[in-house]
């Protein structure tokens, strides 16, 4: 067993649970004029100053209004630009809550282009070029919202709170309130995360049942809230075939895996080969804290071992609510396609578990191995990565590519204590997590949707 994983986070912000208004009760408002009803110099909002590209060409248009403040770009689709608010008395580590309320109109993608960033300051300097992203907006019909609590770095004494909009394309923002307000620090999402390394051999499928429930136990023994076991679970060191093994799901091996994961209290990922009418798929299984099926991910990349024997491609990538936090499930193969990794975490997984037959070694003369390339899908993402293998090594990776718990060539269960309510910024970029997202250009993916041609 590795120790408890600790996490130096630098730049933190909490993701709102529910999802829900953050209450900043007793808290002073450090905004000055947030529903932008009195007027400045040249007819904007007082108090506030324009933030407005290089490039004017590229400006928007600010104008004060009776609803907010109108924020448009009538002649260039691309435009860029914003408001700005110095806000002075910050106190280091101390938690802020952030709202913001605008409407848009006509705006393709409000995710991408509207944007609430709390810069932290010391001294009149940034810490950060980049800043946080405060969590949203959260959309319904033309009103949007933004709620969140950010905790301000230990040396900071300043900051400034920064409204803008990015390419509306046509569209309107009109922010009619802005606050920023000291609130309780937000609370931590601990998640007690296990990975399992085991390669049985000269084996049964009914003797690795044992050995892989023996492992769910010993996760329970550690108190952890989820264990991902490998890829195809009966078949591996039995020299069985997979139409051989092939059962429904729910089925025999479901209801051994969850009477162990019942027993535990604890929430279980494991590979087995499923057989679904005149299909077989092989597929991975999440079964819950009573032992019931989850949810199953049907693996979609399949390697020439597979597509041969007949097993049947999946076709989605599903994401699955836990009392912990967002999960996915990919299986062995799918790891050479980043694009499955986005897919998952673009539809809301915070951690993806990895049943896999193959490797994660370290590299090789200069050749990036599966220890790297798992790495970097974590960190292409802002996710938590955890692969359960048969050649290498069973890791629980961190959303900046850090490894934090490994088995290091040794049999057994091996975990890292993770708060899902802390990000940390890279260097440059900022939280990929909020950034990645919003920068991506889907509309210039075309040859990635297409059906497969020579290259």
């Amino acid at each position: 067993m590795l120790p408890r994983a600790e996490l130096v986070i630098s730049l933190v912000f909490a993701l709102a649970v529910s999802g829900t208004a953050l209450a900043a009760e007793g808290g002073k408002d450090l905004i000055a004029n947030g529903d932008f009803s009195a007027e400045g110099p040249g007819g904007a909002p007082a108090d506030w100053t324009p933030r407005l590209p290089l490039c004017r060409e590229a400006a928007v248009t600010l104008r004060r209004t009776p609803e907010g403040l109108l924020v448009e770009s009538p002649t260039e689709p691309y435009g860029v630009g914003g408001v700005e608010q110095m806000l002075a008395g910050i106190t280091g580590s101390q938690a802020y809550a952030v709202e913001v309320d605008c409407d848009v109109r006509g705006i393709a993608s409000p995710f991408r282009s509207v944007i609430v960033r709390l810069m932290w300051m010391r001294g009149g300097k940034m810490l950060h070029p980049c800043g946080m992203l405060a969590r949203g907006p959260r959309v319904e019909g033309e009103r949007a919202t933004f709620r969140d609590v950010l905790v301000a770095p230990a040396e900071a004494d300043a900051a400034r709170l920064s409204l803008e909009v990015k390419w509306p394309q046509g569209g309107t923002a009109v922010f009619r309130r802005a606050s920023v307000r000291p609130t309780d620090p937000p609370p931590p999402r601990k998640v007690r995360v296990g990975t399992v390394y085991l390669r049985p051999k000269n084996s049964t499928p009914e003797k690795n049942m044992d050995l892989w429930c023996a492992k769910i136990d010993e996760a329970g023994r550690l108190g952890l809230d989820i264990v991902c076991l490998g890829e195809a679970v009966l078949q591996v060191g039995t020299g069985k075939d997979v139409n051989a093994l092939a059962e429904p799901i729910p089925g025999p091996s479901t209801e051994r895996l969850g009477a162990a994961a019942k027993r535990n209290r604890i929430w279980v990922v494991a590979g087995l080969t499923e057989r679904d009418g005149r299909r077989v798929y092989n597929t991975a299984v999440l079964l819950d804290r009573e032992g019931r099926p989850a949810g199953t991910y049907r693996k979609v990349h399949l390697p020439r071992e597979e597509w041969q024997k007949g097993i049947i491609p999946g076709g989605e990538y599903p994401v699955f609510k836990t009392d912990f936090g967002t999960i996915g499930i990919q299986i062995c193969y799918d790891w050479f396609f980043p694009e499955a990794a986005e897919a998952f975490a673009l539809k809301g997984a915070e951690i993806l578990f990895a049943p896999t037959w193959g490797n994660t070694l370290p590299d090789q003369d200069g050749r990036a191995e599966g220890e790297t390339v798992f790495r970097v899908r974590a960190r292409d993402n802002g996710i938590y990565m955890v692969p359960s293998v048969y050649d290498g090594s069973s890791m629980v990776i961190d959303p900046m590519g850090r490894i934090l718990a490994s088995n290091k060539g040794a049999e057994g269960v091996f975990w890292a204590e993770i708060d899902l309510a802390r990000r940390e910024a890279l260097p440059w970029v900022g939280p990929w997590r909020a950034i990645g997202p919003r920068d991506r250009m889907p509309e210039t993916y075309g040859p990635l949707t297409g059906r497969p041609e020579q290259p």
